[in-house]
């Protein structure tokens, strides 16, 4: 990677410039990746021309192509996570309310923008790199949903709510998968709804007291 001291032009400093190249090439890695059918052999020429710019700008940021596309993956995971979870505090105190604000802004995110969804979902993508990234994110919106509910509920960790959260991530995950793939024909609003009502009624069922015990 270039060590060259980055300098202003134009009143934009270097790490600014790069900054703006970087997001330049993820979003030309969302483009490729998040494709109908997912560009598996993914190639720093192929993002590079996407992207409008030379191959020594890729490489300032990104070691390889694995490392890219792991990049491009994490950001769209990260941002996912972080509007999800802002919509649920921002939510009522009501575990309807969170629910649906968590879920709403889950599926409208992946829905107004098909590329997010394919890239965290398409089958065609397992057997990439991607592959085991998918199976971190996934620990990542188990641990997410656990935390939200001790919190929510005032309980402590327990296996019941671990087993939960496994269950309704696992299944919201295939879900979508479906709803995407258009194999589960469904609206948003009912995904939402459905999926809503699952979540708030396992919620309801679980031994929240036996939990706080453990």
């Amino acid at each position: 990677m270039d060590s060259t001291p980055l300098r202003t032009y134009g009143g934009v400093t270097g790490s600014d410039r790069q900054a703006e190249r970087r997001a330049q090439l993820i979003e030309a890695g969302l483009e490729l990746l998040g494709a109908r059918d997912g560009e598996q052999n993914l190639s720093v020429r192929g993002v590079c021309r996407q992207a409008g710019l030379a191959a020594r700008y890729f490489y300032e940021s990104f070691p390889d192509r694995d490392a890219f596309a792991v990049a491009v993956y994490d950001h769209v995971v990260e941002n996912i996570a972080a509007t999800t979870l802002e919509a649920v505090n921002a939510a009522p105190r009501d575990a309807r309310a969170k629910i649906r604000a968590g879920l709403g802004t889950l599926v409208r995110t992946v829905a107004e923008d098909p590329r997010r969804g394919r890239l965290l979902f398409s089958p065609a993508l397992s057997g990439t790199v991607l592959g085991e990234r998918r199976v971190e994110s996934t620990r990542l919106f188990v641990r997410l949903l656990g935390l939200q509910a001790r919190e929510f509920y005032g309980v402590h960790t327990s296996t019941q709510i671990e087993i939960t959260a496994e269950l309704l991530v696992g299944g919201l995950a295939q879900t979508l998968t479906s709803w995407l793939d258009g194999t589960l024909s469904a609206s948003q609003e009912e995904i939402v709804e459905y999926c809503g009502e699952i979540f708030r009624t396992v919620a309801e069922h679980t031994d929240l007291d036996a939990s706080a015990a453990d």
